[in-house]
This record gives structure tokens, C-alpha cells and sequence, in this order.
């Protein structure tokens, strides 16, 4: 049997500190409440299923990070809450952009795969451009230009600054 992992064999997080609680997301699971048609719609946006998905979860590999569509209820089971309902809407999920016509273009494929508009993209008071869908299960996305946050050439976001 392997020793547990001690925090002295992890790397040092940047700027000298040990942390065993990096900051980082490399998961995000959406219950939705019927497998086909979310993955119908995430199709339909242009998202590609990695091959690894499975009848009952399906897997999007984005830039780091991975995002899984996993049922309701076994989700609820999975979290060790057999039966419990779960909602939406509490958290957003955002995807920046270059410049406000990609924006405007990924907004629009996501209304044509079958979202619900919340707020088409509009100038915003903070700056910026940005607009709200819901998907099929009313996961809330936010779609956005941001000139304060430059976009790698991969699509990845560092903020700026020290």
C-alpha cells in the first residue's frame, strides 16, 4: 500500500508557499435531467464529446479543464445525497471572447442549438460586452468580451498584473 501523499512532495505553488489546495478547477460537472438532449445541445454548439464518455456521463475537454454532463439523480447519488433535488442557476459558467463579434457569433450558436436567451449581449457598466443563455437544463452561461483581460492565443485567461 502507498504512503498518503505529505504536503514536502508536492511542487511549491508560486511564490515560494506549499499548498496542497491549489487554485484551480479541473472539472465541472452539470446535472442535467436528460443525457440525449443536453448532449444533443452542447452538439449542436459545437462542442465535440471526448472519447471517453459513457452512456451515462459525457466529457468536453476544454483548455486545462474538463467539463462532464452527468445525470441528476446519480449525480445527487454520487455527492452522497441519494434523492436529493438539485437546482440551477446559482452559478454562472463563462466563456470570454476576442472581441464583441465572436461574442456575438458564440451567443448566437448557442440560441441556434436551443438556448434561452437571459440578456443578449449588450456594452456593460463594468466595461466590457457580455450577454446570458440558459441551457436546456437552465446551467446559465455568460458570454463576454472583456478589454481589461487579454485572451491567450489558445483562448486561455491569466488575469493581468502581479
Amino acid at each position: 500500500m502507498a504512503a498518503a501523499p505529505s504536503r514536502a512532495n508536492l511542487p511549491p505553488v508560486p511564490g515560494g508557499a506549499m499548498s496542497a489546495n491549489r487554485q484551480r478547477i479541473t472539472l465541472v460537472t452539470l446535472g442535467v435531467a436528460d443525457m440525449d438532449r443536453a448532449r444533443r445541445f452542447y452538439e449542436a454548439w459545437g462542442w465535440a464529446p471526448h472519447a471517453s464518455s459513457q452512456p451515462g456521463v459525457t466529457f468536453y475537454q476544454m483548455n486545462g479543464a474538463v467539463l462532464a454532463l452527468f445525470g441528476l439523480a446519480d449525480l445527487a447519488a454520487d455527492q452522497g445525497r441519494p434523492g436529493a433535488t438539485l437546482g440551477t442557476g446559482a452559478v454562472t459558467l463563462a466563456q470570454n471572447c476576442a472581441d464583441d463579434a465572436e461574442t456575438d457569433a458564440v451567443f448566437q450558436a448557442a440560441v441556434d442549438a436551443g438556448a434561452t436567451v437571459l440578456k443578449r449581449p449588450e456594452k456593460v457598466f463594468w466595461g466590457g460586452y457580455s450577454g446570458y443563455f440558459a441551457d436546456p437544463d437552465g446551467h446559465v452561461w455568460e458570454i463576454a468580451t472583456n478589454p481589461f483581460w487579454p485572451l491567450s492565443a489558445d483562448g486561455s485567461l491569466t488575469l493581468p498584473g502581479a
